[in-house]
């Protein structure tokens, strides 16, 4: 007599949690959304986002080819832009993410926690050596760009003009806040009309551009699992010994002797005080921030203990918090109907040389200067992104969060210097 064995049915799980949990949970605040429920507040924002970004970036790092060349950072950046250009999401769930986003600014904290809790977390050693070797890529990987950027939409029939004021400027100009905004009040000032003509022109470029940086960050990461010796795994320098861990390695931030409130406390108070100091030293705050961190840690200013809780904080947020932050930037900062007005084989090939010729240099330069090239290669092509939100979307799909704070400086720095040149470049040649 034979028995049969009962069979067990096993819930699918998501990184050990039933998948029907946030599946039902974020269909119910999106039908919240319907009703016109979601708060348009921090609670609002963060239960839309989250939601979405568990189940879309492990969707993302899943799907063939697509986990290739950007996986979940590509999916969670694209498909809430897609859905926002056809309509999906209501007014009422775009107010929540909103009031998340840019009214209480999550994607700064986001931002200052990966840029204060790597360099705390760093030896001093790796710092120093990175910085000194950033700018030698940066510098010549945006001359690259610009020569090959004018010289691809010339061969398409753009004018030096367009293709260098219009196409290039806009993709390395450091985003749309610190970039477009800026350049579109120069180009008005230099050859008239109202600043908001000029927006909608110099968008579209910079749009198609981070995309482009996003997807060659998932190929280079792609180049890094094939060719080991290319890839420092987030370390630009090489060093006897690996001191810096990738986030994916971190151990869980639950360390006994960790302060989480600490943590957050000291990310957003040396915010805080960049902010202050901003108004005395004329430099916008990110940089700020990343200046303080390094001076903190060159000196020794916090114990070990304290470092520790920021690393505690920031194993959190760089763990589990980027693919929602990627899903706020794909509804909020990725406008894809500024995209179509524009869009043509020429344009898009031009912007896709700009990157390609800014990831080209610095691999190579970051290779004859003993740094590692493919980290050296994505830290200079986050001056081709859309500004902060270009560098999570940049690092998140070659994850690297922890080059954040040389990405910072290669985006902040190379955006401001863009700007300014492009200023006094466009009002002599057009004076």
């Amino acid at each position: 007599m034979s028995v049969k064995t009962a069979r067990t049915f096993t819930l699918p799980t998501l990184d050990g949690i039933p998948l029907v949990v946030p599946i039902v949970l974020t269909a119910g605040v999106l039908a919240a959304g319907v009703f016109d429920a979601v708060p348009k507040n921090m609670i609002g924002g963060l239960a839309v986002i989250v939601g979405l970004g568990m189940l879309l970036g492990p969707l993302g790092n899943r799907l063939p080819v697509i986990s290739k060349i950007g996986g979940g950072a590509l999916i969670c950046l694209m498909v809430p832009s897609v859905l926002v250009y056809f309509g999906v999401f209501n007014a009422n769930t775009l107010a929540g993410v909103n009031a998340l986003m840019k009214e209480a600014n999550f994607l700064y904290f986001v931002i200052s926690t990966l840029v204060v809790g790597s360099i705390l977390g760093m030896s001093r050693k790796v710092m120093v050596g990175g910085l000194i070797r950033i700018f030698p890529p940066l510098v010549l990987g945006t001359i690259a760009a610009v020569s090959v950027g004018i010289g691809v939409a010339m061969a398409f029939g753009y004018s030096f003009h367009r293709a260098l004021f219009y196409i290039v400027v806009p993709i390395i100009g450091g985003g749309i806040g610190e970039g477009v905004i800026p350049l579109s009040s120069a180009y008005a000032s230099a050859l008239g009309g109202e600043p908001g003509s000029y927006v909608a022109e110099l968008i579209p470029a910079a749009i198609i551009g981070n995309i482009a940086a996003v997807i060659l960050a998932g190929l280079l990461r792609r180049l890094g699992d094939r060719r080991p010796q290319l890839d420092g795994g987030g370390q630009l320098v090489k060093v006897p010994s690996p001191e810096i861990t990738p986030p994916a390695a971190l151990p869980e931030a639950t360390g006994a002797g960790r302060n989480h409130a600490l943590g957050v406390l000291i990310i957003c108070g040396l915010f805080v005080l960049a902010t202050l100091l901003e108004r005395v030293v004329h430099l916008p705050a990110p940089v700020l921030v990343i200046i303080m961190s390094v001076l903190c840690k060159l000196f020794g200013v916090f114990p070990a203990e304290v470092e520790d809780s920021v690393r505690g904080i920031y194993t959190v947020i760089a763990r589990h918090f980027i693919y929602p932050t990627m899903i706020g930037l794909g509804m909020l900062y990725l406008p894809l109907k500024n995209i179509m007005g524009v869009i043509s084989v020429g344009y898009v090939a031009a912007c896709i040389g700009v990157v390609i010729a800014m990831a080209a240099t610095g691999f190579w330069v970051g290779r004859a200067i003993g740094m590692y090239p493919i980290d050296a290669s994505l830290v200079t092509v986050c001056h081709s992104g859309l500004g902060g939100t270009g560098d999570v979307a940049i690092l998140s799909a070659s994850n690297r969060m922890n080059l954040m704070p040389f990405a910072q400086i290669s985006t902040r720095i190379g955006g401001v210097t863009t700007v300014i040149s492009a200023a006094a470049l466009i009002r002599v040649l057009e004076g």
